[in-house]
């Protein structure tokens, strides 16, 4: 009796393994023309597997007349179906880095030098409306991934899927209604987007109303929709995780990745018996977000294809047809006909054309038009921007579809250790559209071993004049060379100090006006009072005593000032390339203390550019002077120390430690060779020069060999919590040997 069962079986387990001969023979002599439906599975980057078995069903000549996918197999298939050829996915997959992709990473180029100031500052964001902490809804809003499908599929005429050069079909889940979402018509890269969206990793994709998110949570393996498309054989591609053993369960993602794929897992093993000729690649080794592998799982991919090659043979002779596959012709321009914006309700036309930077009937890169979109999306004022492509006489329309983002509020978070300020702990409010639509209002409050405050309040006009106020309390205690105080306590030395212990307390307010000439390019001007007080309590025969403390300096200053800044680097703690250039004039009236007139000018220039792949050089000179007879120590130049955010008149210089050099002129240069060994962390060598001299420029010193110089080697690396950097330094004047540590962004 058992036998007889076992034998009733068999055929069902041999169908679901291996081609059913018979049944094939049947349909051949049958004259009918045989249809044959691919089905992928998704599976992140494991899904790449993909390509090696499109490679080889391609090698074994058949010709595919559906294609059905979820997630990753959406992607890969919906790009296969659009006609590329599998060589050009591979070249495709290989070339992205979808590491950058998938954080939303955009160029720093794409943003205002606002914009820049708070990626390279925070750590973590989250949203803060109603005072409410609440998580994103992705860790990725999947803009960047949508630029590249929107450029990858420009070719595609047509909002049908039934009408691509393979009809096709994509799966993806109604977060709302908990259904099932079968797409075959519409844009066909938010439809990629909305099937490819994983839970958590991307935010829900909208489409005619309806929030969608990955289509593996309910149909990751869409058999049953391609074979009710009058597909007579079942090609099926698996990617599918197996369920893991608790050592392979460490993070959070992984836990929750194992749990989403309990049904999916399970309806696998039904849906893999209504296939024709199943492929299931060893992708055990590998996690969804193991892009960085790619080449090996597509090999993976083949070697599994390769194993049922003569079933994919036998189907080929079956069908008698031409595969042959002709290259698409991958544009990288368009020209631009009308522009239009739908779904802007809050920010006006001329706002967005502005950040977008594309002209009409203008032949146009999509590197440009990307640009335009990474400009938008850096904004942090849209939740996406989705566009579309339709044929005007030669030209193409472009429409954008705006989704306003509704969050105005947002708690961040950052954290810093330098040798300086020590450890520091920064949390930050920040609000939109406080007083009106386009001006930001942030407050910083830092604690730790010094306590400091930053307060910005900004009126963004875009090219027009913007307005700003900003008040900052920055403090720090440091060991100083009593000559750094000697001029303002007279030459009293009883003790016969080295050195003191000063503290020093800065509080600073501005109100300014700017314009931007580009985008990197700006200019403004502003009035600014300042008080400055240095103390010690570190004993000092000095009248100004005020029990165990004495005030080395105390000023009431009022300035108006002017500054220019142009800044392209790629990168503002480890450039590849780009330029800079800065320089900034006050000019101080006794509007408060009685002290004479006198200005203070500075600037710096800077070059990065690449050598090789891995390694590039960085060039850059400081140039600073006091002009006037006011003897202000607290205003003097210092250079010296490393890694923390400079302010006034303090600039780093390797090989001395902080403030060791002081005037009220300096030079500086720097020589810097960059090697990025491996993925983000850089192997760098620096030598510094600088002359440090009161009245430097009046004297002509400032054109002899430099009287300072120091060396440095060291390590970077950019990490979660921003650059961390161990730096060695020696000064062959001193002999001395430093050594500086730098965690986190600076501020």
């Amino acid at each position: 009796m058992k036998l007889n069962f076992l034998l009733l079986l068999f055929p069902v387990f041999v169908w679901s393994q291996n081609l059913d001969l018979n049944r094939l023979d049947s349909l051949q002599k049958s004259g009918k023309d045989i249809k044959v439906g691919l089905v992928l599975s998704g599976g992140g980057a494991k899904g790449l597997a993909h390509i090696g078995v499109l490679k080889i069903i391609e090698e074994a000549g058949i010709k595919i007349d559906y294609i059905g996918g979820t997630s990753m197999g959406a992607i890969v298939g919906g790009l296969y179906a659009s006609g590329y050829t599998t060589q050009q996915l591979d070249s495709i997959f290989k070339e992205t880095e979808f590491s950058a992709l998938i954080q939303d990473n955009l160029p720093r180029k794409s943003k205002s030098f606002n914009e820049r100031n708070d990626s390279e500052r925070y750590v973590l964001k989250l949203p803060f409306d109603d005072f409410k902490i609440n998580l994103p809804s992705g860790l990725s809003k999947g803009q960047n991934i949508y630029n590249l499908y929107a450029q990858l599929l420009s070719h595609v005429k047509r909002d049908d899927f039934s009408q691509l050069p393979i009809p096709f079909l994509c799966v993806a889940t109604n977060v709302e209604t908990g259904e099932q979402v079968v797409m075959e018509q519409g844009d066909l890269a938010t439809s990629l987007s909305a099937s490819g969206a994983i839970p958590t990793l991307f935010s829900p994709v909208y489409i005619d109303g309806s929030m969608l998110t990955d289509g593996g949570v309910l149909n990751n393996f869409p058999v049953e929709e391609v074979r009710a498309k009058g597909m007579d054989i079942i090609i099926g591609v698996d990617v599918q995780d197996d369920l893991r053993k608790r050592e392979n369960l460490k993070s959070g993602f992984e836990i929750l990745a194992q749990v989403n794929n309990f049904r999916t897992i399970r309806a696998a093993e039904e849906k893999s018996l209504k296939t024709d000729i199943y492929i299931k690649p060893d992708i055990k080794k590998f996690t969804v977000l193991s892009f960085d592998e790619g080449e090996k799982i597509i090999e993976n991919g083949e070697i599994a294809a390769t194993e049922k090659f003569e079933s994919l043979k036998n189907v080929a002779k079956a069908q008698n047809r031409k595969t042959y596959r002709p290259s698409i012709n991958v544009k990288d321009s368009i020209s631009i006909g009308n522009i239009d914006i739908i779904g802007n309700e809050t920010f006006p036309r001329n706002y967005i054309r502005g950040k977008l930077k594309i002209e009409s009937f203008q032949e146009t890169s999509f590197k440009e038009l990307n640009a335009g979109l990474n400009n938008l999306s850096a904004t942090g004022s849209f939740e996406k921007i989705n566009y579309s492509l339709t044929e005007n006489n030669g030209y193409k329309d472009l429409t954008l579809k705006i989704y306003e983002s509704n969050q105005n509020t947002q708690l961040k978070f950052g954290v810093h250790y330098d040798q300086l300020y020590k450890t520091s702990f920064l949390a930050n409010l920040t609000q939109k559209s406080l007083f009106f639509t386009n001006d930001v209002a942030s407050l910083d409050l830092i604690i730790g071993d010094n306590l400091r405050y930053n307060f910005n309040y900004y009126i963004d006009k875009g090219r027009y004049w913007s307005i700003g106020v900003s008040s900052r309390f920055n403090q720090f205690e440091d060991d100083v060379n009593f000559e750094f105080i000697q001029q303002n306590v007279g030459s009293q030395n009883p003790l016969n100090l080295n050195q003191v212990r000063l503290k020093n307390d800065d509080f600073t307010n501005q109100i300014f006006a700017e314009t931007f000439l580009t985008k990197d390019f700006k200019f403004g001007i502003g009035a600014e009072y300042k008080f400055l007080e240095a103390k010690t309590e570190t004993f000092i025969e000095d009248p100004v005593m005020n029990g165990a403390e004495t005030i080395i300096e105390k000023n009431n200053l009022f300035s108006t000032y002017g500054y220019l800044k142009v800044d392209t680097m790629d990168d503002k703690f480890y450039p590849r390339s780009g330029h800079f250039f800065s320089g900034q004039l006050n000019i101080y009236f006794p509007l408060f203390d009685d002290y004479s007139e006198f200005a203070i000018a500075k600037g710096e220039a800077a070059y990065a550019h690449p050598i090789s792949n891995r390694l590039s050089a960085f060039i850059s000179s400081e140039l600073g002077f006091r002009t006037g007879n006011e003897d202000l120590a607290g205003l003097n130049f210092f250079l010296g120390g490393f890694g923390n955010q400079t302010i006034n008149n303090f600039s780093h210089f390797l090989g001395y430690d902080f403030f060791t050099l002081s005037a009220n002129s300096y030079i500086k240069g720097v020589l810097q060779l960059d090697y990025n060994f491996y993925k983000k962390n850089h192997l760098i060598f620096t030598a510094n020069y600088a002359n440090v001299e009161d009245d430097l420029l009046s004297n002509g010193n400032w054109l002899s060999t430099p009287d300072f110089s120091g060396y440095g080697v060291g390590l970077g690396s950019q990490t979660i919590l921003g650059p961390i950097d161990l730096k060695y330094s020696y000064s062959p004047e001193t002999k001395d040997s430093i050594w500086f540590i730098s965690i986190g962004y600076w501020f």
